[in-house]
């Protein structure tokens, strides 16, 4: 349950949403389907009656007219609708599993045939991997930390080594190591904190480490990305050298050495 429960998270934090909210919609100028409201009429008072004048009196103070009287033919003001508010977005931070760090979940497969695909996520420290396009296991992980960033992008397994130590810090234990570049960068397993703690490596929790050392093939390709919403920018090939076609030298021809005739020796009688 645990694992379809985070396989569908992972569906939700990788696809994008096809359908914008309402709000969205009435910002564009699109139209909505939101009631019409009702439009306030103003109504005109009747006029007055002239009250009756009595011989002797004076006529009573009127009060003012509007100079600008609304009229039946006039059109009705109305009243503009208030601008829709977007709410608040909140992002969320963090995985969308409940993993917690030195954790993993692996499908044991019958047999682990066709293409596999490993994709590292930097920002949630989590490594997926995907066989025919279905994932098969994930991990937590403890990627490079501030100064020693694990790099992004598209690299491949170069060397493998159960029991390797590295030779650049002190000869640390790096088991199930499997080599990125050749300048220190690989996938290993170690000790598993919650938050990027490595040189640079990804560490992977030591039992992972197993299970993944022994389903990958060299040239295996793995993609590091810094999150899922920046794609990994995959290197141009390498143009292949050009060389210059070469032109066959001739053998040297041996001159042909006709030897001189010898003289018949004249015979002696």
């Amino acid at each position: 349950m645990q694992f379809r429960a985070s396989v569908r998270n992972l569906s939700a934090t990788i696809l994008l949403s096809i359908s914008a909210p309402l709000w969205a919609q009435a910002a564009a100028g699109a139209p909505v389907n939101a009631p019409v409201p009702q439009t306030p009429t103003i109504q005109t008072p009747p006029a007055p009656s002239s009250p009756a004048m009595v011989p002797g009196t004076n006529p009573p103070a009127t009060a003012p007219q509007p100079t600008n009287p609304v009229s039946a033919d006039q059109p009705k003001a109305t009243t503009a609708p208030a601008a829709p508010v977007a709410p608040k977005v909140v992002k969320k931070k963090g995985p969308t599993d409940s993993l917690k760090p030195g954790q993993y979940v692996w499908d044991k497969q019958s047999a682990y045939e066709g293409p596999m695909k490993i994709v590292a996520v930097l920002d949630i420290q989590r490594i997926y991997i995907f066989q025919n396009d279905k994932l098969i296991g994930f991990s937590t992980i403890s990627a490079g930390k501030k100064g020693k960033e694990t790099p992004t992008g598209y690299f491949n397994i170069l060397q493998k080594n159960i029991d390797h130590k590295s030779n650049l810090y002190s000869n640390a234990p790096m088991p199930y190591m499997q080599r990125l570049t050749w300048d220190g960068i690989a996938l290993h397993g170690g000790h598993i904190p919650g938050y990027p703690a490595s040189h640079g490596c990804i560490r992977l929790p030591h039992e992972f480490a197993k299970l993944l050392f022994g389903v990958t093939q060299m040239n295996q390709e793995v993609v590091v990305l810094k999150d899922t919403a920046t794609p990994a920018k995959r290197p141009e090939p390498k143009p292949e050298p050009v060389i210059d076609p070469v032109t066959p030298v001739p053998a040297p021809v041996q001159p042909v050495i006709t030897p001189a005739p010898v003289p018949p020796t004249p015979i002696k009688t």
